[in-house]
């Protein structure tokens, strides 16, 4: 696998970012190495970017220029075993060695207390095979998801709901403190719904052959969570209608789409050139 390398030798001067020519500047000389990114990705065995919108790297350009003071919030979505959560991390651990500030919330944290709901069937499975549909945007709390972004994105510290892994269905509120940092990395299926997409500055998609994603959530359901191979399969049919449903219909709206397969240390390779290249201002 080849490397990214920065090599432009001279150095440029380094603009006053706080002007909005100093700003237009460095957004023009990312516009262009982000160009220089997308041919190298192409030539790759296994680019990592699937697809780009057409209109995203302009739209970021002007983001960057227009509203400097604002949190940059990258919302991270796909099916689920997609690989969301993996290549989240992945940023997290990049920008957090890079000595730069960076937050990670999960939206699965919002859903909806449905405790009494599981009293009453006897046990979530019994929920879900009775109809109750977990991945809908309905089963989410997205009236306090968008707030809390908001003010996420104004440098405002929350504390974010906890919904708890343990089949009871409960959702604590305020249960944990989230700080607003430089850089705010969401990741989840509720990342796009309607209510919230457009509180983004990038929204990313990634995706992963069914297959793949079917092996990974079989897997991890019964090694992590205990389940019958039986239960994990009929849970599986369920996220998988669910996904084609609620989350896949995004993906022709994302900024980028990425393969979820793909090699991570490559990933980790783009992210630290896209932060080499901007401190190649001095």
């Amino acid at each position: 696998m080849l490397s990214i390398q920065e090599k432009d030798t001279d150095r440029i001067f380094k603009p006053d970012l706080s002007s909005k020519s100093g700003r237009e500047l460095l957004a023009f000389y990312l516009q262009a190495k982000f160009k220089q990114i997308l041919v190298f990705d192409k030539k790759q065995d296994v680019p990592i970017i699937n697809a780009i919108n057409s209109g995203f790297i302009n739209r970021f350009s002007r983001r960057i220029i227009d509203n400097p003071k604002k949190r940059m919030l990258i919302g991270v979505t796909g099916e689920s075993a997609s690989g969301k959560s993996t290549i989240c991390h992945e940023i997290k651990k990049v920008i957090e060695e890079l000595s730069m500030p960076v937050t990670v919330l999960s939206t699965d944290n919002y859903f909806n207390d449905i405790s009494k709901l599981i009293d009453k069937y006897g046990s979530f499975d019994k929920l879900r095979d009775n109809g109750y549909d977990i991945d809908a945007p309905t089963s989410f709390q997205l009236d306090i998801l968008r707030s809390d972004l908001e003010d996420l994105s104004d440098g405002i510290d929350i504390k974010a709901p906890m919904y708890l892994p343990n089949g009871t269905g409960v959702s604590v509120p305020k249960a944990f403190d989230v700080h607003s940092q430089k850089f705010v990395v969401v990741e989840g299926i509720a990342t796009m719904y309607e209510d919230v997409k457009d509180v983004f500055d990038v929204k990313i998609y990634v995706e992963t052959d069914n297959d793949i994603r079917k092996e990974r959530f079989v897997s991890r359901a019964i090694q992590e969570r205990n389940q019958s191979k039986e239960n994990a399969l009929k849970h599986w049919n369920y996220i998988a209608q669910a996904g084609e449903k609620y989350v896949k219909p995004f993906r022709n709206e994302a900024d980028l789409v990425l393969n979820g397969n793909s090699d991570l240390k490559y990933f980790a390779q783009i992210l630290e050139y896209i932060y080499n290249i901007t401190n190649n201002f001095q």
